[in-house]
């Protein structure tokens, strides 16, 4: 597996891929994940979303791989919802590493994981997915960015932008932490990570291909000191 410049015990780990491209990595399989997650599967009818929600889990698995140094069949991920307290549903998190924060997304055949140590969100949405109506957008987001992105010439790209880079910092759990939003164009795939500061490797810049190589494909770990900056 390619990893670019990054290495096992980075700071923070974040991966971008497509559902394909995760459920073919030699180093994931379903198998991996928890009968609590294989219950919660049984209730998806529909096998794309499925698969979808297979790779964010197992994507998940391998970020946690990276920086601890386990196996991913070693790595437990569990649940836990902040509002409610209960287990199962929620924001991910890792009991047996208490100081490291995670989260992962999936969306139309895509997946993003990031584990770090420190609150962590991370969003992916399809390139061409367009967020809306307006009116409710604005009941969910700054009003001051919603007209923003409304004044530009083509405003569903600016929405998608500022959509995914409010979620990314809702999966953090605040507002504070650094926040970095790319363009992966060979997966087709508008990306925000939220509090991974010092995240290792580099690639995953706005407008790049993505990685290739013995990887199968997977984003190498992103360095937030070479990703873009925020907005592009």
């Amino acid at each position: 597996m390619s990893t670019g410049p990054g290495r096992v015990g980075a700071a923070a780990v974040a991966l971008v891929a497509t559902t394909a491209e995760v459920l073919a990595h030699p180093e994931l399989d379903e198998d991996l994940l928890a009968p609590w997650e294989r219950r919660r599967l049984a209730g998806i009818r529909v096998p794309a979303r499925r698969d979808d929600v297979v790779a964010a889990r197992l994507l998940l698995r391998l970020c946690a791989s990276r920086v601890t140094g386990l196996p991913p069949r070693d790595v437990t991920p569990a649940q836990r919802c902040p509002g409610c307290g209960r287990d199962g549903h929620g924001r991910p998190y890792l009991p047996d590493h208490p100081g490291l924060g995670a989260s992962l997304s999936h969306a139309d055949g895509l997946a993003a994981a990031v584990v770090g140590p420190s609150p962590v969100g991370v969003d992916v949405e399809p390139l061409t997915r367009r967020p809306g109506p307006v009116p409710v957008l604005r009941r969910l987001l700054p009003h001051d960015e919603v007209d923003a992105a409304c004044a530009e010439p083509d405003p569903g790209p600016a929405l998608l932008r500022l959509w995914v880079r409010r979620e990314a910092l809702f999966k953090a759990g605040r507002d504070d932490v650094r926040l970095t939003e790319w363009t992966d164009r060979r997966r087709e795939a508008v990306v925000a990570l939220a509090g991974a500061d010092g995240a290792d490797g580099a690639d995953g810049a706005d407008g790049a291909d993505g990685a290739d190589g013995a990887d199968g494909g997977l984003l190498p770990s992103l360095s937030l000191g070479q990703a873009p900056p925020s907005g592009r």
